[in-house]
């Protein structure tokens, strides 16, 4: 799946259906997001993980539907390069490396994190993930799996088909943005709509999701930019479990 949908040149001429697809593919994590985090939040650890998996398959089902059944395009899978692995894995370890300074030198000692602690905590019990190694598993299926899924639905998906419509610049910028959109829900549930912090971290998303959408373009693959966001997952997680209370 190294070769993105975006290889031909970008084109006015694209069926309503297929504009229709890419919006739907653009705003369906935002709703996604909202129904497990918020409107069924307080729903038994059961529902909630049914729930998520139901609403996470149609999220990752839809793009190979639309391209195999819909558009009738053959897809092409190739195997891992090291082209652009260590790009990816240095702005992974760089990002990485400013949440951990941020949290440990600002965010913690300075109150930050009080109100978002217990938001946190009732997250990852409603996932139940209250033990270590339940939390364990969560993590490493969000770094390892969640990570790749994300990376071939946005990145591969979602800009690879707004690249063949729209000049590159718009392409990233839109792309960007929807992958940010869902995020916000989560930031603004854990630190509120208000916080300064909820648009910062926002912020830090729309160019984390630019520069992997620019490396997506140039390195034609999906597994460096996989690679960098599983760092950058490992490490939410990794400040996750020192705020939690687990056990």
């Amino acid at each position: 799946m190294n070769t993105p949908p975006s290889e031909t040149q970008p084109s006015a001429a694209s069926r309503p259906a297929d504009i229709a697809a890419v919006l739907f593919a653009l705003c369906y994590p935002t709703v996604l997001t909202y129904l497990y985090f918020t409107a069924f939040a307080d729903a038994a650890t059961g529902v909630l993980l049914t729930l998520f998996g139901m609403l996470k398959f149609v999220q990752f089902a839809f793009p190979l539907f639309w391209y195999r059944v819909i558009q009738r395009r053959q897809l092409e899978l190739h195997g891992p390069t090291t082209s652009g692995l260590g790009a990816a894995i240095g702005f992974g370890l760089l990002v990485v490396g400013a949440m951990w300074l941020l949290y440990a030198v600002w965010l913690l000692p300075g109150g930050w994190m009080k109100e978002a602690r217990p938001v946190i905590q009732e997250k990852i019990d409603g996932f139940g993930a209250n033990t270590p190694a339940a939390y364990l598993a969560l993590a490493i299926f969000y770094s390892l799996i969640h990570s790749l899924l994300e990376e071939y639905y946005w990145r591969w998906f979602v800009f690879g088909e707004l690249r063949r419509r729209i000049s590159l610049p718009k392409a990233v910028i839109i792309s960007s943005l929807g992958f940010t959109a869902h995020h916000i829900l989560l930031l603004g549930t854990f630190f509120g709509f208000a916080s300064p912090l909820t648009w910062f971290f926002s912020l830090s998303i729309v160019i984390g999701g630019t520069v992997w959408a620019l490396m997506y373009h140039r390195y034609r693959s999906i597994y460096p930019v996989w690679i960098g966001h599983l760092l950058v997952d490992a490490g939410i997680f990794s400040i996750g479990f020192d705020l939690a209370t687990l056990g």
